[in-house]
């Protein structure tokens, strides 16, 4: 069986070979070897993780002490030395001979006998400057020492520096919070109180959520599909903001009516079903919500959870945002006819980096501008079917103005029959939740 850092080293060369967004490798890994000790995967994934959120300050550090810079390593050989380099500044459980001698064995495992002497020498030389690394001047340079010291695109900084001028600092330092994982309580099954009971009986820690009642954050669990409660569909992992915007969006559903046999909801890019399910918890069993997305792979995702949570009141089908949704899809004819239509864009996905590392180097000004258009299209799709007096859920996993209040005004200006109901934008590092925004409209 391959040891620890052998799984991390795969883990790494998954995100650079296939370009696997870190937090599907990591899980795609774990999932394989599934029957290690705890403590192993918790050491594959602090390290594997580390290694990605810290890449730009790894790399100016190694480009210190390597007369060939980090960009023009094998990639093999530049992840070796990046997981001992994490190592030897961020794992202070890990001896520094070990860090350094694992990696040579790591090199000359995978056929890189020849530069195992390379390796060796880097790392035992940063272990011995340790305390003598040079970092940029941040009076020199304040983007560029923000960057390394944040492992944060220079483009990056600048937008945040721009877009939130006296709070980006929170931005920055929220990417590298503890996360604990957010799970929503159907709270028709059972109580806050009572899960939170079971939880910490079996030794994870539950801590109540800060804005919904339906809310706990859990940490110290080994599998979530485990733990008690997950089989039984209590509770679905989603985070609060996401939960709040559906909490919303029902609040004022129902300030005239409740929901009844004649409701009908429509979630147009639903995968993995958090917003679906979600609002079906609302609906207790009542009328009937369709949930889609252009995915075919990701629909059993949705029809999954739907069907651990025990709702019958769903139906599921593929189909593209953009395009119109012909009646003959479900037997149903969308078009001014519904309540509740649900908007979760593809989105930059600025609000989440904590929790999926590598968005940070993704992320081009191109791919934004993209992004924005295509939102654009989806939300105005979207409307044409509320009906009269429903609403419109429109909302992202960005902190990015531009693909949220901006683009929200733009569609209000351009629809004079939709009205603002509420909006809220979250922001990590400022609110205990990821940054997330969504925008309640009704139509009038």
């Amino acid at each position: 069986m391959a040891n620890e850092r052998d799984i991390v080293l795969d883990i790494l060369m998954d995100i650079e070979d296939n370009n696997t967004f870190s937090n599907i490798a990591l899980n795609k890994a774990l999932k394989k070897n599934q029957f290690i000790e705890k403590k192993e995967r918790a050491f594959i994934t602090r390290l594997s993780e580390g290694v990605v959120e810290t890449r730009i300050k790894l790399d100016y550090i190694i480009n210190q002490f390597s007369k060939t810079k980090s960009d023009k390593l094998k990639s093999k050989i530049r992840c070796i030395i990046r997981m001992g380099v994490y190592q030897l500044l961020f794992m202070d459980s890990v001896p520094d001979s070990a860090a350094c001698n694992e990696a040579v064995k790591l090199a000359k495992k995978h056929g890189f006998s020849g530069l195992s002497g390379f390796v060796n020498g880097v790392l035992r030389n940063i272990a011995k400057n340790k305390d003598n690394i040079s970092y940029p001047s941040e009076e020199d340079n304040r983007i560029l020492f923000l960057s390394v010291k944040y492992s944060m695109p220079e483009m990056l900084i600048k937008k945040f520096m721009t877009d939130y001028p006296d709070t980006y600092m929170n931005i920055l330092e929220g990417c590298f919070d503890k996360r604990e994982t957010s799970i929503r309580i159907d709270l028709n099954k059972i109580s806050r109180d009572e899960l939170k009971k079971e939880l910490t009986e079996q030794g994870i820690n539950a801590v109540n959520g800060q804005y919904s009642d339906k809310v706990l954050l859990i940490s110290g669990y080994d599998f979530i599909k485990r733990i008690f409660g997950y089989k039984q569909g209590y509770f679905t992992v989603q985070d609060e903001s996401s939960v709040c915007a559906i909490a919303e969006s029902f609040k004022e559903l129902t300030k005239e009516k409740e929901i009844s046999e004649d409701f009908t909801a429509l979630d147009i890019c639903a995968a993995p079903g958090g917003k679906t399910t979600a609002a079906l918890e609302y609906m207790n069993n009542q009328g009937m919500i369709y949930s889609m997305d252009i995915s075919e792979d990701k629909l059993s995702l949705i029809e999954e959870n739907i069907e651990r949570l025990g709702f019958k009141n769903a139906k599921v089908a593929q189909h593209d945002a953009l395009e119109h949704i012909s009646k003959d899809l479900f037997d149903y004819d969308f078009d001014d006819n519904t309540d509740l239509v649900i908007a979760d864009v593809p989105c930059s996905g600025l609000g989440i980096i904590g929790r999926k590392n590598d968005i940070k180097y993704r992320v081009t000004k191109e791919q934004i501008d993209e992004l924005i258009d295509l939102q654009k299209r989806i939300i105005n799709n979207a409307a044409s079917y509320v009906k009269k007096n429903g609403l419109l859920l429109y909302s992202t996993c960005t902190v990015n103005p531009d693909e949220n209040d901006v683009q929200v005004d733009r569609f209000l200006k351009n629809k004079t029959d939709f009205s603002l109901v509420g909006k809220r934008q979250f922001v990590q590092g400022t609110d205990k939740c990821d940054g997330f925004f969504y925008a309640i409209m009704k139509r009038v």
